[in-house]
């Protein structure tokens, strides 16, 4: 089916109370299993590629943005495709050609008004191209330094503490002056957890909700028990972000597959296992959120153990 625009997945998930799931991808095994998972939910979803993906392909956006186009528009789902956590601007003006319908503009790093500025500035231009974009506003931390090293550039807090949370009073602003389609938040994830160890400020995100007024997203969401997405989704983030998730079920699966048959030489036969561990990933979070299912495909989303929308505080 055509693409889908990530903004009407949003907005159709926020008026349910749950949040759509958007997926970071590396190859093409990931986003195979990306839209097999959805398929097998039965729910819409979004594949993202990262600035650190289109880097670690040699700097080239196209050929990842292509196998994920053609994947999407072969999909039984909708299926948007989006460019996360763009600091380069050269990259940003990439995004149309190459098939993306949303963008997240991270300028993050920046103190509040440099972020905002630059924010403004890719908005304006992303707007007269009929982008959806996302920026961000706190500190999730747990990204990858400039050198290539774990953690971050400069000091900051810790993502799970108070003093590197998003303040509803500066979202209210950052909002109404950025003009941003989305905001993310920093509410107690951090990316790269292999662990779901993080713990939400709930109130924080319902404060938020209300003081952006536009749709937050969710980083780190690997990192976040089951119960906490669907709660976290019922009181106001509409998008999750999922990635280390994926990673550490396709590695697992090849570790295993080659610890058992260590004379194995055809990557064809565990990288069957490793896409078949991350589809199942992919229709475990969409279970969990709930997200709105397509007529006429099956599944069932919902998770077993915490229904969202009937999630209380």
């Amino acid at each position: 089916m055509p693409l889908a625009a990530t903004g009407d997945l949003v907005a159709r998930a926020a008026a349910a109370h749950t949040a759509v799931a958007a997926f970071n991808v590396i190859t093409l095994e990931h986003v195979e299993a990306v839209v097999t998972g959805a398929e097998q939910a039965g729910a819409p979803v979004v594949v993202q590629v990262s600035e650190n993906a289109v880097k670690y392909r040699g700097g080239r956006l196209l050929p990842l943005a292509r196998a994920a186009r053609a994947a999407a528009e072969q999909a039984r789902v909708p299926v948007a495709l989006h460019l996360d956590h763009v600091q380069s601007d050269d990259l940003l003006r990439q995004a149309p050609a190459a098939g993306f319908g949303s963008v997240m503009y991270d300028a993050s790093r920046l103190p509040y008004a440099r972020n905002l500025a630059a924010t403004r500035a890719a908005v304006d231009w992303a707007h007269a191209q009929g982008l959806w974009i996302e920026a961000e506003l706190g500190r999730i931390g747990g990204k990858d330094r400039p050198d290539g090293r774990a953690g971050t550039a400069e000091r900051t807090p810790d993502a799970h503490s108070p003093e590197a949370r998003t303040d509803p009073d500066e979202a209210r602003a950052f909002v109404a002056a950025s003009g941003v389609d989305a905001l993310a938040v920093a509410v107690g994830s951090t990316h790269a957890m292999t662990t779901r160890t993080a713990r939400l400020d709930q109130d924080l995100v319902a404060r938020l909700a209300t003081a952006a007024g536009v749709p937050l997203v969710l980083h780190g969401s690997s990192g976040v028990p089951d119960r906490d997405l669907a709660e976290a989704a019922a009181r106001g983030i509409a998008k999750v972000n999922v990635g280390t998730a994926l990673n550490r079920a396709m590695t697992e699966a090849v570790r295993d597959f080659l610890a058992a048959h260590p004379d194995a030489v055809d990557p064809r036969r565990y990288l069957d296992g490793a896409r078949q561990a991350m589809a199942r990933t992919v229709e475990h979070f969409l279970r969990v959120l709930g997200v709105p299912g397509v007529p006429g495909v099956p599944g069932v989303p919902g998770a077993e153990d915490a229904p969202p929308g009937r999630v209380t505080a």
